[in-house]
């Protein structure tokens, strides 16, 4: 999916929403185990009950490599059941050099066919690079995380009352644009959004960290929106867990649609629709 049709989606349905597929067999209901594949049930429930108010799907790749082949069919089968107009995100975090890297852009851009694939930057260009060899595809680079383990290096200062973040940003820009690529931004650091802009006006921010986590829609809208939108704000626990009975997909759906209307309000507010 390029750009202009990412924007479109998200003027179309009035909402910046990514939902998570961070699924785990023991917190999904019960009676979902009776099922040949109760992840894949669950994602599915999950899929039917709120794609129609979010423009995107972030499947965690841990929690379905962890289970092995079986996990790797199950997601295949998630992303076949993922509407096409639904932009998708290996949360993958993926990490080295060359051909390796050239390999992972293989397994997740043409084996599996996602739209994009988070990415950590802290080796180099040639860690990123062989991403963007690949049309209409993005890479979602890891920027300022809001985990208590990001104070360790991101934000440290290192030049010129730089910190380490923003110089990786600023390089960044070299390898690739605001057509290919994205950052992850927490949403519990407001201060941070309003550096990140300063650095990159135009390009998509992934914002984990609101809902189950703590983290303000309104003070990441109110940092981070810009004229094309800009933003595709993840909300995983606070969505699929919203309910543990069988019931539990409208109870989903309940807390995307929610999301969705105050998506749709400060877009509105800020003229993006």
């Amino acid at each position: 999916m390029n750009r202009l049709q990412l924007i479109e989606q998200i003027k179309t349905k009035k909402s910046f929403l990514c939902i998570g597929l961070d699924t785990e067999l023991s917190k999904i209901p019960q009676f979902l185990l009776d099922f040949e594949d109760p992840i894949f049930e669950f994602n599915k429930r999950i899929i039917d009950a709120t794609h129609l108010y979010c423009v995107a799907y972030k499947p965690n790749i841990a929690f379905y490599e962890s289970l092995g082949s079986k996990g790797w069919d199950t997601l295949e089968k998630t992303l076949d059941y993922i509407p096409k107009d639904i932009f998708t995100i290996a949360d993958a975090k993926r990490g080295d050099i060359g051909n390796t890297s050239r390999k992972y852009a293989e397994t997740f851009f043409q084996t599996y066919n996602f739209d994009a694939i988070t990415v950590a930057p802290y080796m180099g260009e040639d860690s990123v690079k062989p991403y963007f060899d690949f049309k209409d595809k993005w890479v979602i680079l890891l920027a300022a995380t809001s985990n208590l383990g990001g104070l360790d290096f991101q934000y440290r200062v290192i030049d010129n009352g730089k910190m380490l973040f923003e110089k990786v940003m600023e390089t960044s820009l070299e390898w690739g644009n605001e057509n290919n690529l994205m950052y992850v931004v927490g949403a519990t650091r407001s201060d941070i959004l309003k550096k990140v802009r300063a650095i990159t006006p135009n390009a998509f921010l992934l914002v984990p960290g609101v809902g189950a986590q703590g983290g303000s829609l309104k003070d990441v809208v109110e940092n981070g929106i810009n004229s094309d939108c800009g933003l595709l704000v993840n909300a995983s626990r606070s969505i699929i867990y919203a309910g543990n009975g069988e019931d539990f997909a409208l109870l989903a759906r309940d807390e995307a649609q929610k999301l969705q209307s105050e998506m749709e309000m400060f877009l509105k507010e800020h003229q993006v629709i």
